[in-house]
């Protein structure tokens, strides 16, 4: 069967081609132009340096080399919704200078105007067979690309499985953010990325950390120690207590020493008898607290035996 539609180099684009394959230099495809043969489908002639009848001449949209074949290059270009009126029955591919590399005839299609009741995008085709692809520059200016439906499909199908392969890797991953410290082991993290001071600060705990914590002996003779933080100032709020027996001899004092010396001041003392049985006379008997100091107490009793006593000191 005789091969209707074809596309040939023409003899100033075959010689233009060699020239630059022998000199090392480019061939720049910038333009495709569109005709409609003056009515008549054109058989494509190497001689021509122009279409039969011209109706349309753009930049390239796309060029490319065949992916299934190194030998030929693919031209694209669109015509948009807005253009038409005419057949198209010839195409020309031509340099950055003007001259018509490439000529083509091919089926023949009407392009509407969307004023005729019709309108579509049409996408023209040139595949043009080359002595060598590395002579011709496959550059696009990108403000003329537009992207074919199919293309657009394609991207957004290759978009859909990134993202969806990406999602089903962040999902399985046992720890996806580790910027962020997980629930269960929050504190341990915080504690291992040196964060305790930044998170104690956070919640206003820096004083309560920095008072420290409580500290005491709980016996017969015994103190608390309650820290805290009055006036910018680290301090500890101190009780003791203690039962001791005061002097058999009536008027003498007696003196105790605290189960710790207060560090700076012995605040206020309370003393009681502890008089376990009736007639309990020791009560109307005087008992004094003759002096306290950061180290001891001295009681006096009047009672001219022995007494047991309670006594209760706050300072600091």
């Amino acid at each position: 069967m005789t091969v209707k539609y074809f596309a040939i180099l023409t003899n100033q684009g075959a010689a233009r081609l060699a020239n630059a394959a022998a000199i090392g230099t480019s061939l720049n495809l910038t333009q495709i132009a569109i005709g409609d043969g003056n009515g008549v489908l054109p058989t494509p002639d190497a001689t021509q340096t122009r279409l039969v009848n011209q109706k349309r001449i753009a930049p390239l949209n796309a060029l490319s080399i065949d992916p299934t074949n190194s030998s030929q290059i693919i031209a694209e270009q669109i015509i948009p919704e807005n253009e038409g009126g005419y057949w198209i029955r010839e195409l020309g591919l031509y340099d950055d200078e003007g001259v018509l590399i490439a000529v083509a005839n091919c089926p023949e299609t009407y392009k509407p105007l969307m004023q005729e009741g019709s309108g579509r995008t049409q996408t023209i085709r040139m595949v043009i067979t080359v002595s060598s692809t590395a002579a011709v520059t496959l550059k696009i200016d990108p403000a003329v690309v537009l992207a074919t439906r199919k293309y657009v499909d394609d991207k957004a199908i290759e978009v859909r499985t990134y993202a969806d392969t990406l999602m089903g890797q962040h999902v399985a991953a046992g720890n996806p953010h580790a910027q962020y410290p997980l629930i269960a082991n929050a504190l341990k993290e915080m504690a291992n990325a040196g964060l305790v001071s930044s998170v104690q600060s956070n919640l206003g705990l820096s004083s309560l950390v920095q008072a420290g914590t409580a500290s005491g002996l709980l016996a017969t003779a015994g103190y608390f120690q309650i820290p805290g933080i009055l006036n910018g100032g680290k301090q500890a709020l101190i009780i003791q207590w203690m039962r001791v027996a005061t002097s058999v001899n009536n008027g003498e004092n007696s003196v105790f020493t605290w189960p710790i010396a207060f560090p700076n001041a012995c605040l206020n003392t309370q003393v009681t008898y502890t008089e376990g049985s009736a007639p309990f006379t020791d009560i109307t008997v005087p008992i004094f607290v003759v002096a306290r100091s950061l180290q001891n107490i001295t009681i006096r009793s009047y009672t001219g035996a022995g007494n047991g006593i309670d006594i209760l000191a706050i300072g600091f």
